[in-house]
């Protein structure tokens, strides 16, 4: 004990040197099993290498100019489909925003947005294209503002023109009758218009375009839905038809059919007239009198009228004969799901 008091520090000092050597093999131990890691994982990395040089065909090298260059050949075929995508966005152009303006004023958009339906209307008009009374497009809440939400007009203004560009389609196709058009909520006004003119979904970004929901309904025939579905593939704009419903409209209920009056025929037939002798010179002035007024002044008898005969109708003419028509052409219930494909900037 007396040694330990007299050697206290070196003990002291003896012990922490003793654990700091413990830890330092510790640590050396450890990274000795991480270094052996690595350089396992290292040679495993050099062995696919040499096994990917050894393979018919392999990537290649600028090294070797007597080999195939998969790298080089793989940079052509990336600049290729860039160009492709550069050929392919013409057929993806966006729609000319109603106004088309960067700076777009609450008065500007209500005057155009009004011309907008109008017109759409009147085309709508001389396609015999039928429409929803007083119908406004998806745009019933707008319509009845002056002052739009902040931030709302440049949207509104994309979603017009896109709205103007499907319709085109319709209407050139000449369908029977639009039924409802919906467009994505993009404004607080939406609220205040129809909940069936607005969806729930929202449109989507990817890494090269963004895809704007809409929905239509509308009444045709078959070769009216096959126009359409033409319409949408030839547009110089990127819509492109998500989903398809196709129904049977329900039948209207027929018109009564209007009365006719079929006149009757008639036939006159004449009554002879039948002469009475005059009467005896021994009547009396009485008699005489009462004799002309039977008989008349003339001495005859006075012809009664003539008599009118009604011929019956004259039979309704057999129908044609022929063959019965197989199948009939019905109207048709169509709900497309579309897509407003817009190419991001780039980069």
């Amino acid at each position: 004990m007396s040694w330990i008091k007299r050697n206290l520090y070196f003990l002291i000092g003896g012990v922490v040197a003793v654990v700091l050597l413990a830890i330092a093999g510790w640590y050396l131990y450890s990274n000795w099993q991480l270094n052996n890691q690595r350089l396992e994982e290292l040679n495993k990395a050099y062995a696919d290498l040499e096994r990917i040089i050894r393979e018919r065909p392999n990537p290649g090298s600028p090294d070797n100019p007597g080999k195939v260059d998969n790298v080089k050949n793989a940079e052509e075929q990336r600049a290729q489909v860039l160009a492709n995508i550069q050929e392919l966005s013409k057929y993806f152009s966006p729609a000319q925003p109603i106004p088309d303006t960067s700076q777009i004023g609450d008065s500007q958009f209500s005057a155009e947005l009004a011309r907008t339906v109008d017109q759409l209307r009147r085309d709508a008009a001389n396609a015999s294209v039928g429409l929803p009374k007083q119908y406004d497009f998806s745009f019933e809440g707008e319509r009845q503002v002056a002052m739009f939400a902040a931030g709302s007009l440049p949207r509104l203004a994309a979603q017009l023109g896109e709205i103007r560009a499907i319709c085109d389609v319709l209407f050139a196709a000449k369908i029977n009758f639009l039924d409802n058009l919906q467009r994505e909520r993009v404004s607080a006004d939406d609220a205040k218009g129809l909940p069936a003119s607005l969806l729930d979904e929202s449109s989507v970004t990817n890494d090269l375009a963004v895809l704007t929901p809409y929905q239509v309904r509308f009444f045709c025939f078959s070769s009216d839905l096959a126009a359409v579905l033409a319409g949408f593939a030839n547009s110089p704009h990127g819509i492109i038809v998500k989903t398809i419903n196709v129904e049977q409209s329900p039948p209207a209920a027929p018109a009564p059919a209007p009365m006719v009056t079929m006149p009757v025929p008639t036939m006159t037939m004449p009554v002879p007239t039948m002469t009475m002798p005059a009467p005896t010179q021994g009547m009396g002035p009485e008699e005489r009198a009462a004799w002309e007024r039977r008989y008349g002044g003339g001495g005859g008898m006075a012809a009664p009228p003539p008599v009118v005969y009604a011929l019956p109708p004259p039979p309704a003419p057999s129908g044609r004969g022929g063959l019965k028509p197989v199948l009939t052409e019905q109207r048709l219930k169509v709900t497309l799901m579309l897509n407003f494909v817009k190419l991001l900037p780039k980069k």
